[in-house]
Parts: C-alpha cells; structure tokens; sequence
C-alpha cells in the first residue's frame, strides 16, 4: 500500500516543473556567491579582524584614561 501512494508522489513531483525558474536562479547566484565568500573569509577576514581588534585597544585605553582621570580637557575645573 505504501509502495503505491510513494510512486504516485514521486511520479507527481517528477512532472512538475513550477519553480525550477526560481530554482536554477538560487543555483546560479550560490555559484557566484560562494567563491566570493570563500576568498572574503580567506583572504579579507584577518584585515578585518586586526581591524576591529584596534578599536577595541583604543576604545578600551580611551576608557581607562577618562576613569584615570587623565587625558581631555574634561577634568572638571575652571
């Protein structure tokens, strides 16, 4: 009995075609997209993160200068 209603599903999903428009396009842009990726994560990754690294030391130097007391001209006295 399974086998029956399996064969009809599989038969029926065969013959239809609606999406494969939208499909090939996903395909495609995947193809195009991925080797991209690849190269940005690669290559461009460790600029970034040496980056964003640096502003995290500036920030946080920035921070303990103002908690320290020291640096600007917002000591507070006139």
């Amino acid at each position: 009995m399974w086998q029956g209603s399996w064969r009809k599903l599989w038969q029926r999903v065969h013959r239809d075609e609606r999406g494969a428009v939208s499909l090939e396009t996903i395909l495609i842009v995947a193809a195009i997209a991925l080797p991209i990726l690849i190269f940005i994560l690669k290559y461009g990754w460790p600029k970034i993160r040496d980056y964003f690294n640096q502003g995290m030391q500036n920030l946080e130097n920035e921070g303990s200068n103002v908690t320290n007391g020291g640096g600007g001209s917002g000591t507070g006295t006139n």
